[in-house]
């Protein structure tokens, strides 16, 4: 069993600064390389709470690149982790951050399966307020059900999700 502790916290605007920081710092290291730096995740919907690490995904156009992407990341301190099972999302670990916010770094081809999932989803629930209150409500429950089990959590607020993917089509 996995235990990390979950803790939800309700929105805060410093997440977008946070996400424009990082973005600086990867756009400086990547150059032409990155056709897309994109917020995702809960902390890019202005009002829903979420746990306070930026996920973001790095856009490039296909796999030739990856090489050279991993290698550039490198020299700012991401280590490459794999797709950790998820295909056409990339992840990336780093050490040496303390400067900018927690974050969870992937690159993805822009024909990516997952990185279309990330969009949607993150643009439904900004164009959707009253699906972003639902799944701030499911995600603060979550945390208070399973404080110290994050693989529980996931499983808790999984419906909310699938049942978009679903109305969303992706």
């Amino acid at each position: 069993m996995i235990t990390k502790h979950v803790v939800v916290v309700p929105y805060d605007e410093q997440w977008k600064l946070d996400f424009l920081q990082i973005k600086a710092e990867l756009s400086d290291a990547l150059g032409q390389l990155a056709i897309g730096i994109e917020h995702v995740g809960s902390t890019s919907v202005q009002g829903l709470s979420a746990k306070p690490i930026i996920d973001i995904d790095v856009i490039i156009k296909d796999n030739t690149a990856l090489e050279n992407v991993v290698s550039a990341l490198g020299e700012i301190g991401y280590r490459h982790e794999g797709n950790l099972g998820i295909v056409g999302r990339e992840a990336f670990k780093y050490d040496g951050k303390e400067h900018l916010r927690k974050h969870h770094l992937y690159v993805c081809p822009k024909d990516s399966p997952e990185l279309k999932r990330h969009i949607a989803f993150r643009d439904y629930l900004r164009t959707h307020p009253e699906a972003a209150r639902e799944y701030s409500r499911i995600k603060e429950e979550g945390a208070k059900k399973y404080p110290d089990d994050i693989e529980k959590y996931i499983e808790y607020k999984a419906p909310f999700i699938e049942r978009i993917y679903a109305e969303i089509g992706v």
